[in-house]
């Protein structure tokens, strides 16, 4: 009897060396929690229970517990790299068809798949929200999630519907002498410009230009109309009025826009000729729709149409400027980074400076994180120990945050296991 209660001893140090040891081999494993063995004295009982004087039948394993303290972060040149900032597990599961997460881990070794899948070393699916728009205002759905995927090899382009132009006008200067309408290729047929790239439904570019005409007439003393500009608006050298209209050669006179300034220089009014005629304060005003085919001949693409906006403009006795000038249309993009910010929220950005919405990472939570099934490849399955899975948003709740370009590394203390050891 007394040799098998000291052999319980034997055993029971052999399995702690056991996971001494396997602490000691995981010292550098990415996300790896530390092990601890849990012992327990045992007893032999009657129908009577454990007499007073019994010694005792020796000791056993109880539990072999990870330790899910928060592990130090190791930064990496690796985006994709991902470390959990407090409580949760990623996501993660062996099929990409799946509508919900089987594998939790705390090791963020990301890369993408031949499929564009976003993939552990153990080719499990990182699971994520999907977006419920295209902004991140708009937010994401999460009652459902699915395998994060980068699909997007070129940024789609979008069509210019805002132009700003903020400029300033010398007062000075007087309306052309023999004036009967601006021609591009002749600069004594205006005083001004301004200029700015636009893009159509399928990324062409196309220069949309103002030509600014004063209306101040150079007699003694000055007539005409002091303190007012005429604009007229011009694609690829093409004029248009500000209804869409074609105006050619021979037609009817290019209507303008007009600028009528206040005595202290600021913008007071914008008239544009119709139809529709309209007089608004310095607000902004819509240019078309503009049918692609009167500028170019060989392009079918979507109508364009703008809002037209001419900010705070000034008319000082000083050069002409272009103070601002921009618009909101993107060309075509191919793909040149993906970022993750603390939320978790994965971008996809563009050479073209538009930037994709392409999910955000799922975290999990467990009532009691050491219930979890240890499956290997440092990830663990949910049971009944553990009690539910938990989905969330990072940094929602008890929910960590994601830390971009860092992996969480082992929680083992080497030093310590060697002394335990």
């Amino acid at each position: 009897m007394g040799f098998s209660v000291a052999l319980s001893g034997l055993n029971a140090a052999a399995k702690d060396l056991q996971v001494t040891g396997n602490n000691i081999a995981n010292s550098n494993t990415t996300g790896f929690k530390e092990s601890r063995t849990e012992f327990v004295d045992v007893y032999s009982a009657s129908v009577f229970g454990v007499s007073k004087s019994q010694a005792g039948s020796g000791v056993r394993v109880a539990n072999v517990a990870q330790q899910f303290n928060q592990g130090s972060s190791n930064f990496t040149n690796n985006n994709l790299d991902m470390a959990i900032a407090g409580e949760g597990f990623f996501s993660m599961s062996a099929d990409p068809a799946a509508s919900q997460s089987t594998v939790y881990t705390r090791s963020g070794e990301f890369k993408v798949n031949s499929e564009g899948f976003v993939v552990n070393n153990q080719d499990n699916y990182l699971m994520s929200f999907a977006p419920n728009g295209t902004t991140l205002d708009e937010g994401f759905t999460e009652g459902v999630v699915s395998p994060l995927k980068i699909s997007s090899t070129q940024g789609a382009p979008a069509s210019t519907e805002k132009i700003l132009t903020e400029v300033n006008l010398d007062a000075q200067e007087l309306k052309p002498e023999v004036f009967v309408g601006v021609d591009p290729t002749d600069p004594t047929t205006y005083n001004h410009t301004s200029s700015i790239t636009t893009y159509d439904s399928q990324g062409n570019s196309h220069i949309a230009s103002m030509y600014y005409v004063s209306q101040t007439v150079g007699d003694t003393p000055e007539t005409g109309v002091t303190n007012q500009w005429d604009a007229y608006f011009f694609i690829d050298g093409e004029a248009f009025n500000v209804d869409g209209t074609h105006h050619l050669a021979g037609d009817a006179t290019h209507a303008p826009t007009t600028l009528d300034f206040n005595t202290n220089g600021s913008l007071n009014t914008i008239t544009t000729v119709g139809p529709p005629s309209l007089t608004t304060p310095n607000q902004p005003f819509d240019i078309g729709p503009i049918t692609s085919t009167d500028i170019d001949s060989s392009l079918n693409v979507d109508s364009l149409e703008f809002s037209y906006d001419f900010g705070e403009s000034t008319q000082f006795s000083s050069a002409f400027a272009v103070k601002d000038l921009s618009q909101d249309g993107l060309a075509v993009g191919t793909l040149t980074g993906i970022d993750i910010d603390d939320s978790g929220a994965v971008l996809a950005r563009f050479s073209n400076g538009g930037i994709d919405v392409l999910g955000k990472v799922a975290l999990t939570l467990f009532a009691n994180s050491q219930g979890l099934a240890k499956v290997g490849g440092t990830s663990w399955k949910e049971t009944v120990d553990s009690g539910e899975a938990i989905s969330g948003q990072p940094g929602a709740g008890n929910f960590g945050l994601i830390q971009s370009g860092a992996l969480e590394g082992s929680t083992v203390d080497l030093s310590e296991q060697l002394v335990h050891l």
